[in-house]
């Protein structure tokens, strides 16, 4: 379902991709390589965070590196979401990064640029791109799109969503101010860490999540269930 919700949010299209951690483990389940919006329960193998393929048939995305590095890194982390949505690169590409302009912004928190164009296929870059990203939630990758990293597959694409709804409202707010960024009144770091404490609960997740998975069609489990369903 998560990936699905990608795909209804616009945050992917062919290409792009959402991944979970099997519980407990050094592995993580990824589909074959393919967009997102085909994404299967048949179709999911099973990766090392040496990129080897333990189990399932097919050929993984060539971007696993992302994905298996930043676990490799993060033991906290569950799940990561690779979107190419749209507003994330024109920020990064006007050499701004998304700032929280309004509420669900600002459970994103502070977000990295990756400056490097281009994919990342091989195990150093995705080591590079796990050091950039470090213990935050969220990244950008320059002319390419974003990152998410969460505790469950489900808080990860709901702060996708947050993300590029942030980044939407940032270019719609320098454009109205005629690229003024002193007119835009971002939140400080206090407003931020507020309004964090306040929407970075379970409740408020997850109804975001029985939004967007709505959005994307019926039949997405309960969020109370094993989180690495739902995807």
């Amino acid at each position: 379902m998560a990936n699905r919700v990608a795909h209804a949010a616009g945050l992917v299209t062919a290409f792009g991709h959402v991944r979970a951690r099997v519980p407990a483990t050094d592995t993580f389940l990824i589909p074959t390589r393919a967009s997102p919006m085909l994404a299967a329960a048949d179709r999911l193998m099973t990766l090392d965070l040496d990129g080897r393929v333990l189990e399932g048939d097919g050929e993984p995305n060539s971007e696993l590196w992302i994905h298996a590095r930043i676990y490799a890194a993060r033991p906290d982390v569950g799940a990561v979401v690779h979107v190419h949505a749209p507003a994330c690169v024109v920020l990064g590409q006007i050499g701004q990064t998304v700032r929280p302009l309004h509420n669900s912004g600002a459970v994103v928190g502070e977000v990295v640029t990756y400056e490097r164009a281009g994919l990342i296929r091989s195990r150093a870059l995705g080591d590079t791109v796990a050091a950039v990203l470090g213990a935050r939630r969220a990244m950008l990758l320059r002319g390419h799109g974003a990152n998410v990293a969460e505790s469950d597959v489900r808080r990860a694409i709901v702060v996708a969503c947050f993300l590029e709804e942030a980044a939407r409202m940032q270019v719609e707010a320098l454009a109205a101010a005629g690229g003024d960024t002193t007119r835009i009144r971002f939140y400080d770091g206090q407003e931020a860490a507020r309004v964090r404490g306040e929407l970075d609960q379970p409740e408020p997740m997850e109804r975001a999540w029985a939004y967007y998975s709505a959005l994307a069609g019926s039949g997405a489990p309960p969020w109370s269930e094993h989180r690495t369903e739902g995807w």
